[in-house]
C-alpha cells in the first residue's frame, strides 16, 4: 500500500531522521508498557520463572493516528526442563516504524538456583540476530504519483548478530531482576546503494535494565500488585516506570502506570482461569505526540501450561 507524504508530518519527520546521517543503528528495544508479562524479551534469566510452560503473544499501536507510528507484536515461549534446575526459551519481535521492518529472533537459557528454601536465583543468556530493511518502494514522493529515483528500491537487508544477559530473583511474591539485553552495538553506513556493518561492544551504548515488584495480599479477595522499572543509557534521560494493579476475587486486574517523559497508562485484565490471562492497556501521552495521537493501546494474551501430573493452582502474578 502507497503511503502519501503529503501533511503527513509524523513521517516526514522520521525521514528527516533517516536522511540526516547514513549511519543507522540496527538495534533498539521496543517499548511495552505491559513488560511484566513479557519480561524475557529483556532478561533471559526470566525463563522458566512460572514453573512450567508459558507463551505470551502481545501486540501494540503506538500512538493511534499518528503517521508512521510504531506497531508491534511480540510472541515468547519458555518453560523449565531438568527439574527446573534450568530454563528456555524463544523470543520473537516483528515491528514496523515508518518505513523501517525490524524481525527479532532470540533464544534464551537460564541457569536456575534454589535460595533457601524462598526464593530461585537465575542467570541468564540470550542470542539472536536482528533483522531490519527500509522499505523506500512503499513511498509516494508527489501528488502525481511519480517517484524517486532514489527511492525505488528497498535498502540492504541487514542481519545483526546479538547476545544478552539478566539476573533474576523470584519468590512466590516477590521479583527482582537486572539485564543488559544487547551486549553489541550494531551500526550500518548506507553509501553507494550498499550497507557496511560494524560492531563493537561498548559499554556507553548498552542499555541497563533493573526490575522489581511485589505482591501484598490486603484481603481474602484483594491483593496489590506494584512494580518498577529503570531504564539506563548513558548520555539519555534516565526512565522510570511505576505501577500498582489490584487483583480481584483473583479474577480482575485493574491499575494505573506511570512512565516518565513518556505516558500515564491504564491497565485492565480478566484471569479466565488460573493458566489463561487476557490484558489491555491505554497509554495516555504526557509529551508532544498525544496532540497529534489518540493515545497508544496494548494487548495481551498469556497461557500456562500444565505439565502432566502437575496442576496449576495459582495464576500468574509477574
Amino acid at each position: 500500500m502507497k503511503r502519501s507524504l503529503k501533511n503527513s508530518s509524523g513521517l516526514i519527520a522520521l525521514l528527516a531522521i533517516v536522511f540526516s546521517s547514513t549511519v543507522s543503528r540496527a538495534q533498539y528495544d521496543a517499548l511495552f508498557t505491559n513488560y511484566m508479562f513479557n519480561e524475557m524479551f529483556i532478561n533471559p534469566a526470566y525463563a522458566g520463572s512460572n514453573g512450567a510452560m508459558s507463551a505470551t503473544l502481545l501486540h501494540r499501536q503506538q500512538w493511534v493516528n499518528f503517521s508512521g507510528r510504531p506497531v508491534t507484536t511480540s510472541f515468547s515461549l519458555h518453560g523449565p526442563i531438568v527439574n527446573e534446575k534450568m530454563g528456555v526459551g524463544l523470543s520473537i519481535l516483528n515491528e514496523k516504524i515508518g518505513v523501517l521492518q525490524r524481525n527479532l529472533i532470540y533464544g534464551d537459557y537460564a541457569y536456575r538456583l534454589k535460595v533457601q528454601d524462598k526464593g530461585t536465583l537465575a542467570l541468564g543468556l540470550m542470542a539472536g540476530v536482528d533483522m531490519q530493511v527500509n522499505r523506500f518502494s512503499e513511498l509516494k514522493v508527489s501528488d502525481d504519483g511519480s517517484v524517486d529515483p532514489q527511492l525505488v528500491q528497498n535498502s540492504p537487508n541487514i542481519i545483526a548478530p546479538n547476545l544478552g544477559t539478566g539476573v533474576y530473583y523470584h519468590t512466590k511474591s516477590f521479583y527482582g531482576g537486572f539485564s543488559i539485553p544487547r551486549l553489541i552495538d550494531n551500526q550500518m553506513n548506507f553509501s553507494g546503494g550498499g550497507a557496511v556493518k560494524t560492531s563493537k561492544v561498548q559499554f556507553k551504548k548498552m542499555t541497563y535494565y533493573f526490575t522489581a515488584g511485589n505482591l501484598f495480599t490486603l484481603t481474602d479477595e484483594l491483593k496489590l500488585r506494584a512494580n518498577a522499572m529503570i531504564k539506563y543509557v548513558a548520555a539519555a534521560p534516565l526512565q522510570l516506570d511505576l505501577g500498582a494493579n489490584l487483583l480481584i476475587k483473583e479474577t480482575f486486574w485493574t491499575g494505573l502506570s506511570f512512565r516518565t517523559g513518556s505516558a500515564i497508562s491504564l491497565l485492565l485484565g480478566y484471569q479466565v482461569n488460573s493458566q489463561f490471562l487476557v490484558n489491555y492497556s491505554y497509554d495516555y501521552g504526557v509529551n508532544q505526540i498525544q496532540k497529534y495521537s489518540q493515545g497508544s493501546h496494548e494487548f495481551v494474551l498469556s497461557y500456562l501450561f500444565a505439565y502432566k501430573g502437575k496442576k496449576v493452582v495459582t495464576p500468574r502474578y509477574f
